[in-house]
């Protein structure tokens, strides 16, 4: 964990000065800022971005409680001050990756882009937000002691070490009668595997397991259909999952983003309306939604969402908690269907820089690797060497001190 304050504003000021603090947490670091009153949430999203040498930005999002006790995203067009931020001496923002790529290993170029979706993907696997069978959680535990403390070493290790580490999901635990000395000789032995692993090496390791978890990646919404059993609407990178109340692995029904003409809301009804035409609509229900007013929304993100219908709510007869909810679906599969098509197409000039330079990044630091490694194997070398002339010169040591004493004995 570290800090990093900003006394000054980044912006320029107006004449009166007028500034209010805030507090940017990722999940290793905080930062402490002074905005000015006009900021816009791009002010503040690039200054942490920059901050913290971040350029995949597309995946990330700066997330806040509001004065109503509503987790929301900050919006990027908007003044901070006008989104119904807590009024609390200082303002408390989270940086969290509110979008995820198809293939981590493939999408993710950046070590601080990959570092940040390693913490927040451990974190929900160990909070039990995303279920991870036993054997699974143990491998992974393994990569994320490789991540932190480097190579095995049998020298230094300490018994107990990884036992205060919290490792595994609370789940995984409760399943087996096993000590936490016993989880830890299981995940020690992978660990050992893992040898000659760098900390980026071991978050991908991580990161590409997974990402092949059921709940990987997916924002569930609690939806009903027509014969009011309840369901659950999960927003992914490549569609829409419709799943049974009770089981949030494995989805009943799926629309990819391809299959998708555009999305409708009405009243309490969400429709979602196939690519093929003489395919039938898929029907649900909000469970909080109370809405009346509608409004076809013209959007630049492709064809997909034109005639794509957003949410006006009457302020005297709305529900505020469905208004939310509509909000972040919507928000959610805009953002999601704009990534899924811009992987489909060749990649930007910022983003094969990117790639250019992590390659050649990544060059340099395997040349040093393979560097440090060669010295470590001639000093093992010269070290067993060393050990191997001292051993024998013990033995001739032994061997002149028995010639010496049989010499003795001959003269006696």
């Amino acid at each position: 964990m570290y800090t990093v304050r900003n006394k000054m504003s980044p912006f320029r000021r107006k004449k009166s000065g007028k500034s209010f603090p805030v507090k940017v947490c990722t999940l290793d670091a905080e930062l402490e800022f002074n905005l000015e009153w006009r900021s816009t949430g791009r002010d503040l999203f690039d200054l942490v971005c920059r901050t913290i040498g971040l350029r995949e930005t597309w995946y990330f999002g700066l997330q806040y409680e509001d004065a109503k006790g509503f987790i929301s995203w900050l919006k990027l067009d908007k003044k901070v001050q006008d989104q119904g931020i807590s009024q609390q001496p200082t303002t408390s923002f989270m940086l969290l990756a509110k979008f995820y790529p198809e293939d981590v290993a493939e999408e993710l170029v950046q070590e601080v882009t990959q570092h940040l979706f390693f913490l927040q993907v451990k974190q929900a696997i160990l909070s039990m937000d995303i279920y991870c069978p036993p054997e699974a959680s143990v491998l992974l535990a393994s990569y994320a002691v490789q991540a932190k403390y480097g190579d095995y070493d049998e020298v230094s290790y300490r018994p107990g070490m990884l036992a205060s580490e919290d490792l595994l999901p609370q789940r995984v635990i409760d399943q087996y009668q096993m000590t936490p000395e016993m989880w830890e000789d299981r995940i020690k032995i992978w660990y050992a595997d893992h040898r000659g692993m760098s900390r980026d090496e071991a978050e991908m390791e991580y990161l590409k397991i997974a990402q092949d978890l059921d709940m990987y990646g997916v924002n569930y919404f609690p939806i009903s259909n027509k014969k009011e059993t309840d369901l659950w609407l999960g927003v992914t990178a490549l569609g829409l999952n419709i799943y049974e109340k009770e089981n949030k692995l494995a989805p009943k029904t799926t629309f990819t983003w391809s299959e998708i003409r555009h999305i409708s809301f009405d009243d309490k009804k969400f429709v979602i309306k196939p690519m093929e035409k003489t395919s039938p609509n898929f029907m649900f229900f909000s469970q909080k939604a109370r809405m009346n007013k509608l409004v076809k929304k013209q959007s630049d993100v492709g064809s997909w969402v034109k005639g794509l219908i957003a949410l006006r709510l009457n302020e005297h007869n709305s529900d505020t908690g469905a208004h939310i909810l509509f909000v972040k679906i919507l928000d959610l599969c805009i953002g999601n269907h704009d990534l899924f098509m811009r992987r489909r197409k060749p990649d930007s000039m910022e983003v094969q820089q990117m790639k250019a330079q992590a390659k050649e990044e990544k060059s340099r630091r395997q040349i040093e690797r393979n560097k440090l490694a060669r010295e470590k194997q001639l000093r093992e070398a010269a070290e067993r060497e060393k050990a191997a002339m001292e051993q024998r010169l013990l033995q001739y040591q032994e061997e002149i001190r028995l010639a010496n004493e049989a010499l003795v004995r001959c003269y006696e």
